[in-house]
């Protein structure tokens, strides 16, 4: 669901959501500042992110994904597949193979 420019998630969602970001900026070995600093934010904004305490803007959830390899379904909790899937041909394409 979407509320001008933010993701809102639903309550049960939101833990894993901000876990996730976490997660994800440990195991990359950044630190909260370099992860702001690429997002173009503050260190405490980005915090904020990953406590829950402020919804993040689509534009840098989309550049979370970007940075860790990995889709927005997955930081969104919606799935547990960290790949993003592959893009789909088109049926031109899939008629030519």
């Amino acid at each position: 669901m979407y509320f001008w420019n933010t993701i809102m998630m639903k309550t049960g969602d939101d833990m894993k959501y901000y876990s996730r970001l976490k997660t994800l900026r440990l195991e990359a070995r950044l630190s909260q500042a370099d992860v702001a600093k690429i997002l173009k934010c503050s260190q405490v904004g980005y915090g904020m992110y990953e406590l829950g305490k402020r919804k993040i803007p689509v534009e840098k959830l989309i550049q979370l994904a970007k940075l860790y390899h990995t889709s927005l379904d997955y930081i969104a909790g919606l799935t547990d597949e960290r790949t993003p899937r592959p893009n789909l041909k088109s049926e031109e394409e899939v008629q030519v193979l």
